[in-house]
């Protein structure tokens, strides 16, 4: 499982002396616990795969938003942080779909579900998140979404 291996790699970062990665890994397992005591589970329990990387996707992105802010207040030094801290959160997420894949199943999808204009976009982006719900970003799915009306 996913929540054990991060846990157990905390040793290791604590041994190799890496103190970017261990305060990404001790982040992401205090973001387990909450994801845990959030949904009435006990703070011991481990979440599932599934759950596990929700929750780092989530971190993913507040990462990319940190240093989005961070760039504007022309703090780099926080944004070498937070650059190196997602780095090491997207080691552990599955490989996203490139815009060329997600314009392909984009369109085959629009031709399966009849859609022929521009009010049908919402539509054809609910249809294409649930399936690719994982496996593309949103942004780039709303992107390819956008330029096929």
């Amino acid at each position: 499982m996913l929540h054990e291996q991060i846990k157990n790699s905390i040793k290791e970062a604590m041994l190799a002396k890496n103190t970017v990665l261990l305060e990404t890994l001790r982040s992401m397992v205090a973001a387990f616990t909450n994801e845990l005591v959030s949904k009435g589970k006990k703070p011991n329990e481990m979440l599932d795969d599934e759950g596990a990387l929700a929750v780092i996707t989530r971190l993913s992105k507040q990462r990319k938003d940190s240093i989005e802010q961070f760039k504007k207040g022309n703090r780099e030094d926080l944004v070498k942080v937070e650059e190196a801290q997602l780095a090491i959160l997207e080691t552990y997420l599955p490989k996203l779909m490139e815009k060329s894949e997600i314009e392909k199943i984009a369109k085959e999808k629009k031709e399966e579900l009849n859609i022929t204009d521009a009010t049908k976009k919402g539509m054809l982006m609910s249809a294409l998140m649930k399936d690719l719900k994982g496996k593309a970003d949103g942004g780039i799915v709303k992107e390819v979404v956008d330029s096929l009306f």
